[in-house]
């Protein structure tokens, strides 16, 4: 079986839009969303094409985030703060 960008990159988006929405309700996720983006920097790491796989995990947190609305600013926050410590990861592979 080939994987696919969409493949390795969705079961990590929705762990973290199922953080986000569960912030929404107040629940205290922060240290969560931080081991969420270490286990998906991890995992990612190790294929060939770290890098994209990354910045195409952090364009998706991004667009989510945008796509939120006015009133899910909590939501959109968590899915901010998700692509913003990726995206510190990023470098790494440079």
């Amino acid at each position: 079986m080939k994987n696919t960008v969409v493949g390795l990159i969705t079961p990590h988006f929705l762990r973290l839009i199922d953080l986000a929405n569960q912030a929404e309700t107040g629940v205290n996720v922060d240290w969560h969303v931080r081991n969420q983006v270490a286990s998906t920097v991890e995992d990612l790491g190790h294929q060939y094409n770290a890098r994209e796989l990354l910045s195409a995990f952090v364009d998706g947190l991004e667009a989510a985030a945008r796509d939120a609305g006015p009133g899910r600013k909590l939501y959109a926050g968590m899915l901010q703060k998700a692509a913003s410590m990726t995206s510190a990861e990023i470098k790494r592979f440079d």
